[in-house]
């Protein structure tokens, strides 16, 4: 469970940034808060800010630093570089390092994980946890200097290995450190990034063997179009799509080596139906209809012919019952794009309601919907702003919980009428 985010000289976000998941001492939705040790966390949060303002950055930040802890000991070679991106608004702030800290809960261990860093080196790293209820150092770093409270000897033997643009925490994870493979696991199994739905294919791929969560795609289907009956999926784990075919003498290392290459081209392809085409995943939707007779009959469509809406909902269903089943965090920018606001409220809800989460997953999102503000579905905690500056151009977040509201303001009437900040400057015509 994450309890706080904080983030320094990304992209549009120059001063330090907070995205905190506690909640503070409001009477509604009580029963929906989160308990992790001493913290009572929320179970969402909903940014808002306009187009440009910098409220994607929030996500883009976490999701690059996430990549990194990932992935740094595999991908940061000698001499490649660090894909920090600090603010650039200014003669100073892009030669000063970016930097990043986690606080989260795993287990009943509360760890703190953060690193600085310039596109040449890491700057400082530390990490700290709490297994027997105090905060206590793992270990920390200014640059090449290491300090550990624990298994000196390993430690010190890792961090000699560790170049000056890779992360100790990552590598030390390779060398089995007990303390930071458990820290890593929230990394690598709790945090889950929402897909576009050309993605979908792919997807159902990874969950081919997996019938609890094609069940649960077909029900997110059947709630988005309350024409479909049923979602069937087939699988040809090795035919391509109709405009490749490969010769029967072709060896089996060149097909698959060609099938892998069109499923990359696919994947970073703009165009939905290339994914669509790809062959090894076919998806059938089944409509309600009316034969000749007058008689009711279900008939297929293609995954293709079906609404934006409908398949955004499709990809972001495994997304979110991974989040609910293992606890995680799950990340959404711009929910709202091609949903209906009742099947916003329907993703939503799977998250603030108990009954479908059971084991403290989060939803973090961005969104233009207004229509949350009405606090019918969440706190007024739970509601973050982004406002980007016109004087410098730096993007600031900060919670509702900054102004002084009563429980009976309308918020969306104020936020609209710009009492919060974080909307678009225009002057609207009067209509005569």
């Amino acid at each position: 469970m994450l309890v706080e985010f904080k983030f320094k000289n990304y992209r549009s976000f120059r001063d330090e940034t907070v995205l905190s998941m506690e909640s503070v001492g409001l009477s509604s939705f009580k029963n929906i808060l989160i308990e992790a040790g001493s913290y009572k966390l929320l179970p969402g949060v909903a940014i808002y800010g306009k187009n440009g303002g910098g409220k994607s950055n929030v996500i883009r930040a976490f999701w690059l630093a996430v990549q990194f802890i990932r992935n740094a000991q595999r991908t940061q070679h000698e001499k490649s570089e660090i894909p920090v991106r600090p603010f650039e608004l200014n003669d100073y702030s892009r030669d000063e390092p970016t930097e990043f800290e986690f606080t989260y809960y795993l287990d009943s261990i509360r760890y703190i994980y953060g690193f600085s860093a310039t596109r040449e080196k890491i700057i400082k790293e530390y990490l700290y946890h709490s297994p027997k209820g105090e905060k206590a150092l793992v270990f920390s770093r200014e640059e090449q200097s290491f300090t550990f409270t624990k298994d000196k000897p390993k430690r010190k033997m890792i961090s000699e290995m560790v170049a000056q643009n890779q992360l100790f925490f990552s590598v030390a994870c390779t060398m089995n450190d007990a303390a930071c493979v458990n820290a890593m696991k929230w990394f690598r199994d709790c945090l889950f990034f929402s897909r576009d739905y050309s993605d979908i294919p792919s997807q159902l791929l990874e969950y081919s063997e997996d019938e609890e969560m094609l069940k649960a795609i077909s029900e997110y289907a059947k709630s988005a179009d309350i024409g479909i009956e049923e979602m069937s999926f087939k699988f040809n784990n090795v035919e391509l799509g109709k405009d490749l075919s490969f010769p029967e003498n072709m060896p089996e290392g060149i097909k698959v080596a060609l099938t892998q290459f069109v499923k990359s081209l696919s994947e970073v392809s703009q165009t939905t139906d290339v994914n669509l085409k790809m062959g090894e995943v076919t998806a059938t939707s089944s409509h309600k209809g009316v034969d000749k007779s007058g008689a009711k009959k279900s008939y297929p469509l293609d995954l293709s012919d079906e609404s934006d809406g409908t398949r955004k909902l499709m990809a972001l269903a495994p997304a979110v019952e991974s989040a609910l089943r293992t606890g995680g965090v799950l990340f959404v920018d711009e929910l709202d794009r091609s949903l209906h606001p009742v099947l916003i409220n329907y993703v939503v809800s799977k998250f603030q309601s108990k009954k479908t989460n059971t084991k403290g997953a989060q939803l973090i999102f961005t969104t233009h919907g207004t229509e949350l503000l009405s606090l019918e579905r969440i706190r007024k905690d739970q509601i973050y702003f982004v406002n980007k500056r016109n004087e410098d151009g730096v993007s600031e977040l900060y919670s509702i919980d900054e102004f002084m509201t009563r429980t009976t303001d309308n918020i969306r009437k104020g936020y609209l009428a710009g009492k919060y900040g974080a909307i678009p400057d225009v002057e609207i015509e009067e209509v005569e």
